[in-house]
């Protein structure tokens, strides 16, 4: 089979605390998808993560393809795709908008859609329902932005003071459960003062003030208060006095992974330090991906 090119998408956390739906990062995990010339279409993993995924057109990068497609007025080529990911999935590091970020793109080179990066982003928040995960696998490094009347907002910047720790559970968590133990409403005054968070947040994030970045994290009362009756890592935390080098942590997207903020000088140490706390989790250092998704093309057959 001719490989005709290949796409690379980072992982992502989206909310970091208080920015519900409104803030994504980028991470140094990746779905990776060699693209091949074949009659039919078809996909193979070759990772852990993708054990058990479809291996035909019902498979979500295809879906996403081939209604990118369509909504073009184009037929998607037949082709073959060769996966590799060190995502894990359903564990709130953006699994999903990994592959329809990849199916965009697929659509885009395949159908010669010449779609801009800002089209790709309304397509992608059209499919996934907000901008976080799909902004930052996009475009790398911090994202803040939002979803209304069926336009996507996005800035973006780079982060590159800090380190991070991610506590990745064994179990998983779907989302929609994640989202179904979410009041319908919150009090007006815990509204008044998740924002105020929010807004100091975001200006911490900017600055890189991971001092104030993380006091700021702590207090969401969005979500993280609810989805830490379900998540035990993220309860355990909340409950202890942590060392210094750890600025922050939060939820990533709707969990189970926990994300810890710790000074660049101590991410060895922190590392230990939550292998111990968590025995049972993965934890490992992540580091932030301060450029977006990308394309490579091949001029070889294989």
């Amino acid at each position: 089979m001719k490989k005709l090119f290949q796409i690379t998408v980072p992982a992502s956390t989206a909310n970091v605390g208080p920015g519900f739906d409104s803030i994504g990062i980028a991470f140094n995990r990746y779905l990776t998808i060699e693209v091949f010339e074949n009659d039919k279409y078809s996909c193979e993993g070759f990772s852990d993560y993708l054990k058990n995924i479809p291996l035909d057109q019902t498979n979500l990068i295809f879906q996403t393809a081939i209604e990118v497609a369509k909504a073009n007025n184009k037929t998607l080529p037949s082709c073959h795709l060769k996966l590799e990911s060190d995502i894990p999935l359903t564990r709130g590091l953006g699994s999903s908008a990994s592959a329809i970020v990849g199916g965009i793109i697929l659509a885009n080179e395949l159908c010669h859609l010449n779609l801009s990066l800002e089209e790709q982003l309304q397509i992608a928040t059209a499919l996934e329902g907000h901008m976080d995960n799909v902004g930052a696998s996009l475009y790398g490094g911090l994202v803040i932005g939002t979803y209304i009347d069926g336009k996507a907002y996005i800035q973006q910047s780079t982060i590159n003071k800090v380190s991070v720790v991610a506590i990745i559970p064994t179990y998983e968590l779907e989302t929609i459960h994640a989202r179904n133990i979410l009041p319908a409403t919150i009090p007006y005054k815990d509204a008044i003062l998740s924002s105020s968070f929010s807004n100091l947040l975001i200006t911490a994030l900017l600055k890189e003030d991971w001092k104030l970045a993380g006091d700021m994290m702590k207090r969401d009362l969005f979500h993280e208060p609810y989805r830490s009756k379900i998540v035990n890592e993220l309860d355990t935390l909340k409950k202890l006095k942590l060392p210094e080098f750890v600025h922050g942590f939060v939820l990533s997207g709707a969990g189970p992974t926990v994300l810890a903020f710790v000074s660049i000088e101590s991410c060895s140490v922190a590392t230990t330090y939550f292998k111990n706390l968590f025995p049972n989790c993965e934890v490992s250092e992540i580091k932030i991906e301060n450029e977006g998704a990308k394309v490579k093309h091949s001029i070889h057959s294989n």
